[in-house]
């Protein structure tokens, strides 16, 4: 290139782009009348001649910025995948669906209810499915029916809104050709990475529009997006990314799944909307690009910073938080930097079971039929296909009619022919099927040998089935749960508030939310993430994106069983003989020391007018079901079940005004199921042959009575009042002591059922003071440390593949090191975080840890137990408990831990404290009764007003320590780690490859310094 000439840069793009070459030229004039250049930025966009493009770029020879050919491949998002593929970028497990025309069947393609089978390959909901054109961004998610199925559709931003749920779709397009793969949880955010050049990545997240499809915009109407670092595989992915579709400027979109990343689309031409940081930075490498191709003599003579950056000052930032940390009791300020909490599930309808023996030849076929021919095995029914196989034939099998009062039918078929009404009764509640509402289990009691031609094989003839219903989460329950999250956002965050939105979407709050398997629990999980993290919308997308089933963690008490039982015989042996001699013999200063504390004296005496009041209000039921059935004789009608918004029925949060006009039972459940189920209770509570009471059916009353107080106080049961006030009286006793009769045996049965669970949570606490004391440690070194950052940055700037593999050496020497840290979820999640150059945020190194246990009321009251009575245990002797004494005697009075009540451990941070003091971490404990209001509250004016919405409030955490007490994380240890399922018996942590520990100090250096070489001569201003 001739001395002092400048290189003209041509852009040849779409006016609605950039104005350049101009529409008029690009379309109408002949290539040879273009404007010459150098070099050129040419992309594709709709309308573009590529073609012509590509013809100018042959002629005329200028630089390409991106490759013309390469964008034919970003129409077909197979190709793009292929691409990918053949540069070794990671990409979800995915098939395709090639079709010559709409509607094609394809013999290859399977569609079932909970999946789809492309070629052998079988893809389970949730799963994506996305056209194959890359122009068409309607992109489809199906949903499982277990967590209310539906399909939520993606598409390009219109006004708020990015996507949207449509529960009544199950079924996939079949219109034209798609690619079919794995839904990828990606914690509700997606990563956007845009490339200028090999060399350079920058990278932000936004609210996935998987989440609620709601579009955070900021006061100008720009989507809300936060810059974030990329870890050294993703800097490779990018380039690779680059490299393999040859565009310089290439935007793409990036998963972040269970500590690994994934590539599942790529835009070609992209930039970064509102970052002025951003625009110089690609300014400078665009810049040094051209200069390369077109005068390298300059490239290493011209500064590699923008002339009028050179002298300029640093900007103030313009965001400043309000009270960043708080003022705890000792006068110091602390920060907080963890938050665990476990959770009860919400308000829920009764839980209920049918059991019956059945010989009918269609429900043995049906078990034959699911259990795969095997007579002696049993069967689970729990998807819509089978429960509706089962409907069908229960639909035939039961009786038209009843028979009459002089009839000669055996008491037995009677019987049986009315429980077979109430499974088909169950089965039709509410007209719709779901795994998490509803199972049934089918056993083979007997069998026969059957010959067929020359074989002989067996046949059952007889099999339990076992109906499970009911336990499902009410609207008041939904509500509680979305109301509750509200106030953890506000309330549990200091000097966050509405922040927590902001300190989530950068990055810096490391959120995780569990679950057991139960429905009722999963769907309070994702109504509290509603709350909590201020979203929109259904649950279903809710619950797929953000909540992790543990059921090992948080479900079952099968290893404290023996024990249970145990407890519960003592517990009948007191209020059978009296539960006054025992407690007159105990201690009167720790009155929650004595075996069977909190039963009422006159346990004994209440329960025959428990029995009396059950079946009067039995009775009443009965009635009012009789006058249903009667109705119901008078149609034949059954073989149509009217439609049920299911998905619209999981996020509603309001009763159903129609139902209550019309004095029909609140929610879906009919006078006949709601009959069966004060007829169990009435006959399992009292045994009048054996003149036996069975004390474990006692908070089954109870939690009938609360139900219909709350949910039905319209029907004006008569009597329901006078049972609720006995059935409290003794569950208050029965419920805390089912879990142990003293402390010594309350310690034993929780250590065994909340083992995991509290394994977990030690686990919690120590990768949480680990980062924080890398953090500081990191940060001191990084103040004292500018020379040796500045070599490492300019050793970077030579050899960036070099580093990258020096990366993976100390990845292995770090995997080889025996690990506290043995929690495989947290392990092998990558520490993303925000990028401090680019975002304005002033404390960018902040950053918050969230565990949120979503259980039953089993595991809560199991946890407070160990927590309460740990220093009873032979090891602790003569330690204090963890529980001040106020709080044991506030515990002791607390007769619940009801719906939504939950307990909360805070980790702070004093920055003031030496980091080698136990002292700079302090833990607080505070608990929350939850929703223990009963039902007849008329004095508290906020509860009567709830009480008109079926729902009561939930109770405001309480202290379990006296106010400015202590506790370190290192005591917290001591006194828990005996009850707690030891870390190295967590699954063995697995190190994604590429990954070698965000706190490791070569890690956060190479992070420190940029990658790219246009900074190397840059000051401080500048960075």
């Amino acid at each position: 290139m001739a001395k002092g000439k400048k290189i003209i840069v041509g852009v040849c793009v779409m006016e609605k782009k950039i104005i350049y070459f101009g529409d008029r030229v690009i379309l109408d004039e002949p290539i040879d009348r273009w404007p010459i250049c150098d070099c050129l930025i040419a992309f594709h966009s709709s309308g573009y001649p590529l073609e012509k493009a590509e013809a100018y770029a042959k002629l005329r020879k200028p630089f390409l910025v991106n490759e013309l050919e390469p964008q034919h491949l970003l129409h077909d998002r197979r190709k793009v995948y292929e691409c990918l593929e053949m540069y070794g970028i990671p990409v979800p497990r995915y098939a395709f669906v090639n079709r010559d025309k709409p509607y094609q069947d394809l013999e290859y393609f399977v569609e079932e209810e909970d999946f789809v089978e492309v070629h052998g390959q079988r893809f389970w909901k949730p799963f994506v499915e996305k056209p194959v054109h890359g122009d068409d961004h309607r992109i489809m998610i199906y949903y499982p029916s277990s967590a209310g199925g539906g399909m939520k559709e993606l598409f390009r931003k219109v006004g708020n809104r990015s996507s949207e749920f449509h529960p009544e779709v199950r079924r996939v397009r079949r219109e034209g050709s798609y690619i079919y793969e794995e839904f990828m949880p990606t914690g509700g955010t997606d990563v956007k990475v845009y490339t200028v050049g090999p060399e350079y990545a920058h990278a932000e997240a936004r609210k996935s529009p998987v989440v609620d499809g709601v579009v955070m915009r900021n006061p100008d109407g720009k989507e809300v997006r936060y810059p974030v670092l990329l870890t050294p595989n993703e800097k490779q992915m990018a380039r690779e990314v680059c490299i393999a579709f040859r565009q310089g400027v290439c935007g793409f979109d990036l998963l972040r799944c269970e500590g690994r990343s994934y590539v599942c689309d790529v835009n070609g031409w992209s930039f970064v909307k509102n970052s002025y940081k951003y625009y110089d930075d690609a300014a400078c490498v665009l810049r040094k690009m051209f200069l390369d191709a077109k005068a390298p003599h300059l490239s290493t003579a011209i500064p590699p910073i923008l002339p009028w950056k050179v002298n300029e000052p640093a900007q103030p930032e313009g965001l400043t938080r309000q009270g960043s940390g708080i003022i705890g009791s000792f006068g110091q300020a602390e920060e907080l930097h963890c938050v665990i909490a476990i959770i009860r599930h919400g308000d829920r309808t009764p839980k209920q079971k049918v059991k019956l023996k059945v010989t009918e030849e269609k429900l043995l076929n049906i078990m034959l039929k699911y259990n795969g021919g095997r007579p002696r095995s049993e069967t689970k029914l729990k998807t819509a296909v089978q429960l509706q196989d089962l409907l069908d034939a229960t639909r035939i099998l039961v009786p038209r009619t009843r028979p009459g009062p002089g009839s000669d039918s055996e008491a037995e078929d009677i019987e049986h022919a009315e429980k077979l009404r109430q499974v088909k009764a169950v089965l039709e509640e509410g007209g719709h099927f779901s795994g998490i509402y509803r199972k049934v289990q089918l056993k083979p009691l007997k069998w026969v040998k059957v010959v067929k031609g020359d074989v002989e094989e067996e046949h059952p003839i007889e099999a339990l089935m076992v109906l499970k219903y009911g336990g499902v989460l009410t609207h008041a329950g939904r509500k509680q749960a979305e109301e509750l999250g509200r106030y953890f956002r506000n309330n549990m965050y200091p000097g966050e508030g509405t922040g927590l939105l902001r300190l989530h979407s950068t990055y810096r709050h490391d959120l995780k939310i569990y679950s057991s398997d139960e429905g009722r629990v999963q769907m309070s999980a994702a109504a509290f993430a509603k709350g909590l993290l201020d979203l929109e919308g259904q649950l279903t997308p809710i619950l797929v994106s953000l909540v992790s089933k543990d059921s090992s963690m948080l479900d079952g008490l099968d290893n404290a069983s023996i024990e249970m039982e145990e407890a519960k015989a003592r517990l009948n042996e007191l209020i059978t003989a009296g539960v006054k001699a025992v407690q007159d013999n105990g201690s009167l200063k720790k009155p929650w020391m004595v075996d069977g504390a909190g039963l009422p004296l006159n346990a004994s005496d209440l329960l025959p007018t428990l029995v009396k009041l059950t079946k009067k209000v039995t009775e009443q039921v009965r009635l009012l079901a009789k006058d249903e059935d009667e109705k119901l004789a008078e149609t034949t009608s059954y073989d149509v079940i009217p439609p049920y918004d299911q998905a619209r029925a999981l996020g509603k949060t309001h009763i159903d005004v129609d139902r209550i006009a019309a004095g029909l039972p609140c929610g879906s459940e009919g006078f006949l199921l709601m009959y069966a189920r004060w007829r169990k209770l009435e006959r399992d509570l009292y045994n009048e042959r054996k003149d036996r009471y069975d004390i474990t059916q006692i908070p089954d009353v109870y939690d009938s009575c609360k139900y219909d107080l709350l949910h039905n106080a319209h029907l004006n049961i008569d009597g329901l009042d006078e049972l609720f006030k006995v059935a409290k009286l003794l569950a208050d006793g029965v419920i805390p002591n089912e879990y142990g009769i003293n402390p010594k045996q309350k310690l034993k049965i929780g250590s065994k059922i909340a083992r995991r669970l509290l394994g977990k949570i030690l686990i919690d606490l120590r990768n949480t003071r680990e980062e924080a004391i890398n953090v500081a440690e990191l940060k001191s070194l990084s103040q004292s440390s500018t020379t040796s950052i500045k070599n490492v940055k300019e050793h970077s700037d030579h050899q960036p593949l070099t580093l990258i593999k020096n990366e993976e050496s100390r990845r292995t020497s770090f995997t080889s090191e025996k690990s506290m840290d043995q929690d495989e979820d947290d392990d092998k999640e990558i520490k993303y975080r925000l990028d401090p150059k680019y975002a304005n945020v002033r404390t960018p190194e902040r950053h918050v840890r969230t565990r949120l246990y979503f259980t039953s009321e089993s595991h809560i009251h199991s946890l407070m137990n160990v927590l309460r009575y740990c220093n009873l245990d032979e090891s602790l002797q003569g330690e204090a408990s963890l529980i001040c004494d106020n709080a044991l005697e506030r515990l002791l009075r607390t007769k619940e831990l009801d719906y939504m009540s939950y307990i909360v451990l805070r980790m702070f941070e004093n920055t003031e404290v030496n980091l080698e003091d136990p002292k700079r971490y302090r833990l607080e404990m505070t608990f929350s009764r939850g929703a223990d209001l009963s039902p007849l509250e008329k004095s508290d004016v906020e509860a009567a007003s709830l009480h008109q919405e079926h729902t009561l409030p939930i109770m405001g955490p309480e202290r379990l320590q006296e106010i400015g007490a202590y506790l370190t994380l290192d005591k917290m240890e001591e006194m828990v780690r005996p009850f707690a399922m030891p870390a190295e018996d967590f699954p063995p942590p697995t190190i994604p490859q590429g990954f070698s520990g965000y706190f490791k100090s070569a890690g956060v250096l190479e992070r420190l310094v940029n990658l790219w070489p246009f900074h190397k001569h840059a000051n401080g201003n500048a960075k």
